[in-house]
Formats: structure tokens, C-alpha cells, sequence
């Protein structure tokens, strides 16, 4: 197929020049109807912000512009059938979850998931099985499940139904044995289903990662808007095996998606798809030069170290993560840049990570600038940081399950207890450090003293959280003994 093609954004332009007179949904009327604060950044977008009018067609039901663009998008990936999704990967997780598994199924997780997985298994009331993924101790974080772990759990729990794994991790690490996973479950007639939201750009292959559709995943979530030049929400999801019905994927995601999704979302992923085909091999070429002068004159810094992969594992080379010489924590290093106007992706206790841009070789991005601005950002920064203590994972036993199944914690009470007395409870919400979205605590697992210790020392370092609705109370929400089951 001819990737140069962008017939939804063609769509949505043709429609614009029109100077169509609005007597339908959206309340701005293509613009003329808006806050006059708002209409110098806005109005050129207002155009586009349309509904499904003639030409323009139908997200739930494609039969013109978007199921072409959908249909390169698949062409590109070399896949069955690709969706566009306007609700983020968070849906995508969701609908392949609910779309695979039946209530009462049990699942294999990677433990270190983003919390719309655990939505994602809520729904659809099954059994989780949480395999705890290997620990890199130099990054302080954790990385993915190994084949060797899933192979045991394969013989442990035979009546497993799907696997469910995030490749690559929030900072960019991939298994080295992805593969190896798939055959294993395919050897059993089980689907592997994968969170690769950082990873829509792995297509253009080495030194990237290699994609987990390549290594035989059966459906692949991709935030086309983290690395790609996509608008924030702006999803892919792909299905490339009889193993997940299709049919019910599509049931799905118009049950969870908006009926009134956003065009210049979906115009923006018809971009991203074209963007991502047109880059060349001098492209990735030239963007690798940029990265590795970058990472280069980065780690002549006094200041801070530039982490490298861990032996065998792939790295995403947009993904730099570096941490303070001089005992300043994560935290304390995206305060410091941030004084300065760069803005990180994340922190946390030991890292910073930096996402740069997928450029095209005749593209400018200040590096150096941002070397410089780091440099006179730390210079004499002295922290007092402890030695680490690691990612947010406290179960060190390989595979764990929960204390109360989902179908219970429905019709459960729960109450607020302080974090010193909640050591033996079960808890009732989870508690995300946010970013990166993966949760220390899960409903429905019993807090140990390492989840309080953990706790303490994040919320000692300013980490945001999702959930821990009474923390600033220094309380945790657990459910009323006896209900168990």
C-alpha cells in the first residue's frame, strides 16, 4: 500500500476548506462560538474538531477515510486488523483484555503493569497470577518477565487462558526473550497479549528493540502519542492472530471508546502512521548520530551519570535516563531542571528519564542547550539521598495471587487505617506512584511491612499517587477483616 496516503487528515482538510456553516454537535461551530481567551490557541484546530458528517466517516463503524487509514496502519505493522483509539492505550489494554478472557479465567501478568491492565482484569472478574519480573539493581528498577518464569508458571498453573506482559518497561528496557515467550504459550494455545505503549516506533527495527509483534504477540497496544508525533490519547491497536477475536475487539471498543471521538486526534495518528513509514534508514541513521553525541556530551558532566543497558537487554534509544553524582534524588534532579524550563518524563528515588524525539534527519532539537541547562542547573547541588532501595516492587516470590478474588472485593466494606496497623490487611484500592502508573500496592493483596517501608520512603521524596485516596492522612484503606474469600 501506497504509506504516503493520508486519507482521513485529506478528509478533514478537504472538509475545512469548505467554510462549512455548522448546525450540528460540537457547540463551537467550527469556531465561532468560543471564548475569545482561548480562540488564539484553539481556532485552528476548532475547524477540524468535527463529527462523523458526510465524508468524514464513522470510528465505530469505518467504511471510508478511517478504515483506509486503518488499513495502511495494519499494512505498516503487518497485521490481521489495526484500530485507531482516541481514549489513550489505556483502552486498548482494556478492550483486548475483555476481548480475550472470560470471568473466572486465569491470567498471567507481569506484577509491574500499568494500572489500566488491573482495570482491564477487574472488568472482566478474572483470576490474575502475578509473575514478578527480573530486577535491574545498577537503575534500581524492574524489567520484564523472563521465559524461564513463565515456563514454570505454565507448569504450575496449566489452565491458564492468556498472558499478559508490558515490553518495554516505563525506561525503555525489553526482554531479551520475548519470543521465547510467545512460542512457549503458543505451544498451549494461549494468547499473549502486550502493553507495548512505548514502543510504536520499534518498527523501524535495530538498534530499536525488537517489536513484539515480530516476536508473535497476538494483540499489541501502542501510544502512538508517547513516541510518535501523535496528539495526547492517540492510540494503536493491533490483532494479528485467531487466538483474540477481532469481533469482539471491535464490540469492545465501541462499548468503552467515546461515541463522539476527537478528529484531530485521529488525524494526528494518520499523520504519526505516514511519519513513522517515510522515515528512512539516513533518518535513523542521523537521529542515532544525534543520540549518541547527546548521551556523550551528557556523561562528560561532573554532575550526573548516563545509565547503560543492562548486558543483553535491547535499550530504546529515545529513552535517556540519567542519575545525580552527587546524592540528589530523581525528584530532586526534575525539580532542578525544571527551574530551568526542561521538562522531564519522569522521576523517581535514583532516575530521571529523558524521552527525545524521533527526528528526521533535516530536523533541529536544542541538545546542547539541554546539556548546558543541566550543567548550570546541578552544578554544586549536594543531596543526601540513602542508598537505593528500588523500584516499587515489594513481592520477591515469583508468582503471587490475590488475597480476595475481584468478585468479592465488589460487595466488600472497607475502612481507613494508619500505615503502621495496615501490615496483615487486605487492601481496598490501589496505591500508584504516578508517573510511572504501575502500582505498589493492588486491591485485593495483603500489605506487607516492605509496601509501608516503600510507602514511607516515597512519600519522604514527594512522589505523586493515584489512589491512597486518605495518604495525607497517613492512612490506607483496607478492607473489614472476615471477608476474605
Amino acid at each position: 500500500m501506497n504509506q504516503s496516503q493520508t486519507p482521513l487528515f485529506d478528509a478533514m482538510s478537504a472538509f475545512q476548506k469548505k467554510s462549512p456553516i455548522s448546525l450540528h454537535v460540537p457547540g463551537h461551530k467550527n469556531g465561532w462560538v468560543f471564548s475569545k481567551k482561548g480562540q488564539a490557541l484553539y481556532n485552528s484546530l476548532l475547524g477540524i474538531d468535527a463529527t462523523e458528517l458526510s465524508g468524514l466517516d464513522d470510528l465505530h463503524a469505518p467504511e471510508g477515510a478511517i478504515l483506509k487509514s486503518e488499513q495502511l496502519l495494519a499494512d505498516l505493522y503487518g497485521v490481521k486488523r489495526s484500530y485507531f483509539l482516541v481514549n489513550g492505550s489505556t483502552v486498548g489494554n482494556i478492550a483486548m483484555i475483555l476481548a480475550t478472557c472470560r470471568e473466572g479465567d486465569k491470567v498471567l501478568v507481569q506484577r509491574n503493569c500499568h494500572k489500566s491492565i488491573l482495570h482491564g482484569l477487574m472488568l472482566a472478574n478474572v483470576q490474575p497470577i502475578f509473575l514478578q519480573p527480573v530486577y535491574y539493581e545498577k537503575w534500581g528498577i524492574a524489567g520484564g518477565v523472563s521465559s524461564k518464569l513463565i515456563e514454570e508458571a505454565l507448569s504450575v498453573h496449566p489452565d491458564v487462558k492468556a498472558i499478559i506482559v508490558t515490553y518495554p518497561n516505563y525506561y525503555g528496557l525489553g526482554e531479551e526473550d520475548l519470543t521465547e515467550m510467545v512460542r512457549l504459550a503458543h505451544q498451549k494455545g494461549i494468547p499473549v497479549l502486550v502493553d507495548e505503549a512505548h514502543g510504536a516506533h520499534f518498527q523501524l527495527g535495530s538498534p530499536f528493540p525488537k517489536p513484539a509483534i515480530l516476536a508473535g504477540a497476538d494483540a499489541v497496544v501502542h501510544s502512538a502519542h508517547k513516541t510518535l508525533p501523535a496528539m495526547t490519547m492517540g492510540s494503536f491497536l493491533h490483532v494479528n492472530t485467531s487466538l483474540v477475536d477481532v469481533d469482539q475487539v471491535a464490540f469492545y471498543l465501541q462499548m468503552l471508546q467515546s461515541s463522539s471521538p476527537s478528529y484531530p486526534i485521529m488525524g494526528s495518528l494518520d499523520l504519526a502512521r505516514a511519519y513513522l513509514a517515510a522515515f528512512t534508514s539516513e533518518d535513523k541513521s542521523s537521529l542515532i548520530e544525534k543520540i549518541l553525541d547527546f548521551r556523550s556530551e551528557l556523561g562528560a558532566l561532573d554532575t550526573v551519570r548516563v545509565l547503560e543497558a543492562p548486558l543483553g537487554i535491547a535499550a530504546d534509544p529515545l529513552k535517556v535516563v540519567i542519575q545525580s553524582t552527587n546524592g540528589l534524588s530523581g525528584f530532586e534532579l526534575q525539580q532542578l531542571c525544571e527551574a530551568e524550563g526542561i521538562f522531564t518524563e519522569l522521576a523517581d528515588r535514583d532516575n530521571l528519564l529523558l524521552i527525545l524525539p524521533l527526528l528526521k534527519m533535516d530536523a533541529e532539537f536544542p541538545f546542547h542547550e539541554i546539556v548546558q541547562t543541566i550543567k548550570s542547573a546541578t552544578e554544586g547541588r549536594i543531596g543526601f539521598k540513602e542508598e537505593n532501595l528500588g523500584e516499587s516492587l515489594p513481592e520477591r516470590r515469583s508468582m503471587t495471587g490475590l488475597e480476595m478474588p475481584y468478585s468479592v472485593m465488589k460487595h466488600s466494606k472497607s475502612k481507613p487505617v494508619a500505615l503502621h496497623k495496615a501490615v496483615g490487611e487486605v487492601s481496598a484500592e490501589m496505591v500508584i506512584p504516578y508517573p510511572p502508573g504501575i502500582p505498589l500496592i493492588m486491591s485485593g493483596e495483603m500489605i506487607t511491612p516492605e509496601h509501608i517501608s516503600i510507602l514511607r520512603s516515597l512519600l519522604e521524596l514527594g512522589s505523586r499517587f493515584h489512589g491512597g485516596s486518605s495518604l495525607s492522612n497517613g492512612e490506607l484503606i483496607v478492607y473489614e477483616s472476615g471477608q476474605t474469600g
